[in-house]
């Protein structure tokens, strides 16, 4: 059984930088980094969209872009965390009126 290689986003986005912005075809870049094309491939497509400004689904290879997947995370969990604070302070709220009664 084959384990499956792990590869950096760091790593991924100095590949793809050779394909896009030193020249490099995508058969010279696979074989002196050792990779398969289709990866290579993706993450060249993936470093294009990223440029451009779409923010990807998988893992980001630009700062900017992982900067903004870490804060759609943040805002994602603190909007989760006020429904909850929402739904407490309604049953609070609600036990405190039938307690009035």
């Amino acid at each position: 059984m084959t384990k499956r290689r792990v590869f950096s986003a760091e790593f991924k986005h100095e590949a793809a930088s050779l394909v896009l912005d030193q020249g490099y075809s995508f058969t010279e870049a696979c074989q002196s980094l050792g990779i398969g094309e289709t990866a290579l491939r993706r993450w060249v497509g993936q470093l294009k969209d990223e440029r451009g400004g779409v923010t990807p689904k998988a893992k980001a290879l630009t700062p900017e872009q992982q900067r903004i997947q870490e804060l759609e995370a943040k805002i994602s969990r603190l909007e989760r965390e006020k429904a909850i604070l929402k739904k407490a302070t309604a049953l609070l709220m609600s036990d405190d009126l039938e307690r009035m009664r």
